[in-house]
Parts: C-alpha cells; structure tokens; sequence
C-alpha cells in the first residue's frame, strides 16, 4: 500500500505497480495519513509506504509519524511486537534549488517555515528576526498559500530591517517537477503577489553575491588561501574541509 497526498502519488506512478494499492489524500491530512498508515501496518503487518515530496524529515511526513507513534505507544524496533519504521532520505527543496541558482548555501544557514496553521506567527517572527541579525543565509519554506497570503509581506519587512536592500534571493518553484525553474532578485524587488506554495526562498547573507547569473555565498576560500596568500593547510597544518 502506498499512502500520500495526490500529487505526490501522481508523481510516484511510475515506480508503482498495478497491484500496489494507492490511497491519496489533499492537503493538511497529514493526521489521517499517518494513522491510516499505522493502524494499517500494526493491524496487518504489512509493508506501507508513505510518499513524501523533497525530503520525509523536512517539514514532511516522518515528523508526523514519528509523533503519532510516540502518542499512541506503539513499540518501535526490530523484534516480535514492534513496528519498524524506516526513512528513505531524499533530496530537499533546499538543495535542489541551490544546485539552480549556484552555491548560495556553502556557508551556515538556517530554514524557516513561513506557515502559521502549526507555529504562531509571533514565534516565526521573532525566528526571522534572529536568523537575520545573525547573518544566517535564510531558507523561507512554505512562503504562501492560497488561504495564507499575507506573511511573505510581512517577512519581507522584517528582513529589510536587518538586510540591505540589495541582498540577493534565489526564488525556486516546481523543484524536481515539470516547469522547475529559478531566478535572483533582490530582497528590494521581491513580489510576494509571484510566489505561490510550491515555491522555495533562498535569502542571502551580507557576503552573498551573483557572478554571470549565479548566486553566491562564499565560506572564505579565495579570502584566506587566494593569490599570493598560503595554501590550504600551509598556514595551520590542518585542512579546512567540512
């Protein structure tokens, strides 16, 4: 059985079989997701498999699970009685929008989920606020939505308070989908009217900039080990690699 929200399964038809049994649902029924799939495989002990777009553990469906799990004290484990719950990484939003746009995440950075209907706005506030004043390159999920229309805007002046006008933002929409594309404005000429839900923000940091259509946040490479300076290791006997 294969459980996830229609578009997902959609997605996922071609890897599915016709004897595989296919159970979509819309958006926001996260919830009856997860039980569906629980009770389903404590119930029968079968294998369920619940799709999920970018990464399960990022902002998706693992949480819910997991949390749903915990709740209702259902063993988790290998072993008689237990259900055993595996997570199949993927590739995040996050990350294939940056493959588009350049390096824009090579140095620390943060995500932030513009989406009030599970954490209050005063909360998401004050992380944008933070995030910023800490130089963080930002990663804005969840931007907006048919029902949420407002908080990109107010995000935006918040992050004016903090950021030059000039910084870039990466806008990624339909990543790993038909019609994915990119581009770079500036935090100045981001228009929240353009964003829609399937769309990611990648918000620089005071040392990002864009080279030939590329967005890029340098870790400090060509700064300490450019012409005329020591190679790498030279200076400290030790490598400066992640």
């Amino acid at each position: 059985m294969v459980i996830g929200y229609k578009l997902y399964i959609e997605q996922a038809e071609p890897w599915l079989s016709e004897r595989t049994k296919r159970v979509s649902s819309v958006m926001t029924e996260e919830i009856k997701r997860a039980e569906e799939a629980l009770e389903t495989a404590v119930n029968t002990g079968g294998r369920i498999a619940i799709v999920s777009g970018g990464d399960p553990g990022l902002y998706a469906m693992a949480g819910v699970v997991y949390e749903l799990a915990a709740s209702k004290k259902i063993p988790l484990g290998k072993g008689k009685g237990k259900l055993r719950i595996r997570v199949i990484p993927g590739t995040p939003a996050l990350v294939a929008g940056a493959a588009l746009l350049g390096a824009p995440i090579t140095h620390d950075f943060c995500t932030i989920s513009l989406s009030d209907r599970l954490t209050e706005w005063d909360l998401i506030k004050k992380r944008l606020i933070l995030a910023s004043q800490s130089d963080f390159v930002i990663v804005i999920y969840n931007p907006k939505s048919y029902g949420r229309t407002w908080q990109l805007g107010e995000a935006k002046m918040l992050l004016l308070d903090n950021l030059k006008v000039t910084t870039p933002v990466g806008i990624c929409s339909k990543l790993g989908r038909h019609g994915e594309k990119a581009r770079i404005v500036t935090l100045r000429e981001l228009e929240p009217d353009d964003i829609d839900m399937q769309t990611i923000l990648i918000v620089g940091n005071s040392t990002t900039f864009v080279y030939d259509g590329c967005m890029i946040t340098p870790r400090g490479y060509v700064k300490k080990y450019g012409p005329g300076r020591p190679h790498q290791g030279e200076d400290d006997g030790e490598p400066d690699e992640a």
